[in-house]
């Protein structure tokens, strides 16, 4: 068994994405408070392994269903037979154990024992994103397979991944997290509407459901038409609200989205939109950045 499958089961590519949320959310709570950033480490580390163990779920999950079999991009390793499916469960376990231990010293780090409330509430919180990482395509009733892996990524990639972190940070919410959250959260989308859009005729053959299944190619590229248009637009209100004009800077990936529409909106083969999924995630890390270094 050798390394090199498994760091390419890892999808490093998937984790600037992922990462983005939490540096969005420490972007905005430094607006008006001092932040440690030690929680902000612990939350990146937690977030990596919620990251992988996603990634090593769906590989196990489509593999065993099928799903992988004539997709365009990346082969996975399951589906591929260079890691095997008991071998890749044993991973998925592992990187659970990871992410539960990672996130319970977060939540101890940030609360101690003094609050005790938020910490079982965002323990159950943990929980809960574990096991989304996970029931995405394993198990008998994937969400994945069944058109609600757009609500499911919002959710972890918005409202957990933004919101969840700022008051890890902060203790509190404000209304500018509202922002951050629409912006992470419609991009990740985004970039999962590109691949259901790209796996269209595979996932149609093998039986996954996904959003652009039921509504189809068109509907789906009008839909991140308005879902980039809502991130645009709540980036600009991160500009209004701090007058910050090293923000100016985000107008490149901002350009680089509206080219994606362009692609989404007038492509001709399925493959040519593989190389547009890397471009949201790209961008939507560059923004975090840009907003990191601008306000922090």
């Amino acid at each position: 068994m050798k390394i090199k499958y498994w760091i390419k089961a890892f999808r490093l590519r998937t984790l600037p994405l992922s990462i983005s949320s939490i540096l969005m959310a420490f972007s905005l709570a430094n607006i008006n408070f001092s932040l440690e950033t030690t929680v902000l480490l612990l939350a990146i580390v937690t977030t990596v392994f919620l990251q992988i163990l996603s990634n090593l779920a769906n590989d196990y999950g489509d593999g065993i269903k099928g799903s992988d079999v004539n997709r365009v991009g990346e082969p996975r390793m399951v589906s591929a037979g260079f890691i095997s499916e008991s071998q890749m469960l044993v991973g998925v376990i592992i990187f659970s154990i990871l992410s539960f231990i990672s996130g319970s010293y977060l939540l101890y780090f940030v609360f101690g024992f003094a609050d005790l409330i938020y910490s079982l509430l965002f323990l159950s919180l943990g929980l809960f994103s574990i096991w989304g990482a996970i029931k995405y395509t394993m198990g008998k009733n994937p969400y994945g397979y069944s058109g609600y892996g757009d609500l499911f990524v919002f959710i972890f990639f918005g409202l957990l991944g933004v919101f969840g972190s700022y008051f890890l940070f902060t203790k509190t919410l404000e209304p500018i997290a509202i922002s951050g959250a629409l912006i992470c959260g419609c991009l990740s989308v985004c970039v999962l509407n590109m691949n259901n859009m790209r796996d269209y005729y595979s996932d149609k053959k093998a039986g996954k459901i996904t959003l652009v299944v039921k509504k189809g190619i068109k509907w789906a590229a009008n839909y991140q038409l308005v879902l980039i248009s809502i991130a645009i637009i709540s980036y600009v209100s991160v500009f209004l609200y701090t007058i910050n004009y090293w923000l100016f800077i985000g107008l490149i990936p901002v350009a680089i989205l509206l080219t994606n529409v362009k692609t989404a909106l007038n492509f001709n083969e399925n493959s040519e939109l593989d190389g547009e999924l890397k471009k949201i995630a790209l961008s939507t890390f560059a923004i975090a950045i840009i907003l990191f270094f601008s306000i922090s």
